[in-house]
């Protein structure tokens, strides 16, 4: 069952960090480009298209995060899980207490601050999951390794 947990792991974060990557060099400096007319519909369909694209990876993720927590692989150390843990909380942060105000004040027409807001704070989860990923990997070797 651990290998389960910890290959799952690996899953979810690599799909996020693929997702994240993509957002943040291609979907979110387009949104400059999409015009006054159409960006609050772009914006709405926007939030509700990446919701149900993020929302599973997003809580399997957490969830084998929380059990690696509770019953750790015995060929990980310790750090390296909550290393994994605490990699896992940053996007968690940025998205409740930045992107999210970021993608409401974007929701009422295009505004060039909350823009540049939004892609700029984006690096901190792109960069949390890029290294999330090589410490889910990292878990996946040591644990296969024993196995």
């Amino acid at each position: 069952m651990q290998v389960v947990v910890v290959v799952a792991h690996a899953a979810s974060t690599l799909f996020l960090t693929g997702l994240i990557w993509l957002v943040q060099v291609v979907h979110y400096p387009l949104f400059a480009h999409v015009g006054q007319d159409s960006f609050v519909a772009y914006e709405a369909a926007h939030s509700q298209r990446i919701t149900w694209l993020i929302a599973v990876p997003w809580a399997v993720q957490g969830l084998t995060t929380l059990a690696l927590l509770v019953v750790p692989p015995p060929a990980a150390p310790p750090w390296l899980v909550w290393l994994a843990a605490g990699l896992a909380a940053v996007p968690v942060v940025v998205t409740i207490a930045v992107s999210v105000p970021a993608h409401q004040a974007l929701g009422t027409g295009f505004d060039a601050a909350a823009h540049a807001r939004l892609v700029g704070t984006n690096w901190l989860r792109t960069g949390a999951w890029t290294a999330h990923s090589v410490v889910a990997m990292a878990i996946v070797i040591l644990t296969l390794r024993r196995g």
